[in-house]
């Protein structure tokens, strides 16, 4: 039981050592490049102006609608005619090799 515990200690103190590194040297200050795409606008994604100028009157008939159902609004794109066989590392618009 003893030779167990002490076999566990030393694994333990083996790998906690082996974590015990000095710090690497510094590198090289990497050049920052600018990225090609554009920033995001300010204030984020919401609209520039409020879908209504003004509050409606009192009194006024309100109408909410409801949006359309996903598959209405986003169809799917309709099938090609043939599907080629897949080559490597491509996944999309092909079909896999049969057995």
């Amino acid at each position: 039981m003893k030779l167990i515990a002490l076999a566990a200690a030393l694994a333990v103190a083996g790998t906690a050592a082996a974590q015990d590194m000095a710090a690497p040297a510094p590198a090289a200050p990497e050049t920052t490049t600018t990225p090609a795409t554009t920033e995001d606008p300010i204030g984020g994604y919401q609209p520039a102006t409020p879908p209504m100028t003004a509050p409606p009157a009192p009194g006024a008939t309100v109408v909410f609608q409801q949006a359309p159902a996903p598959d209405v609004a986003f169809p799917a794109p309709a099938p090609l005619g043939e599907y080629p066989i897949c080559k490597k590392g491509q996944y999309d618009n092909c079909r896999q090799r049969g057995g």
